[in-house]
């Protein structure tokens, strides 16, 4: 499955701090329990990641918008 694929499995998303210090992406969906920990650095880049992919987004869905269907 590619970033760009249509899926439809569900998933719950949770973030927070570790009690070791680090920042833990949790994952959990159906019959999988996935966390993911990053040191605070990593998380910042991860967080800019997705500011940066929101904002890309954005301009499709702009884009998009004046399409006529």
């Amino acid at each position: 499955m590619g970033i760009d694929k249509e899926s439809d499995i569900a998933a719950n998303l949770q973030i927070g701090p570790t009690s070791l210090g680090m920042v833990r992406l949790y994952i959990e969906g159906e019959g999988i329990e996935l966390p993911l920990d990053f040191d605070p650095d990593e998380a910042e880049e991860i967080a800019e990641e997705i500011r940066a992919a929101a904002a890309r987004a954005r301009t499709i869905t702009k884009k998009g918008a004046g399409k006529k269907g």
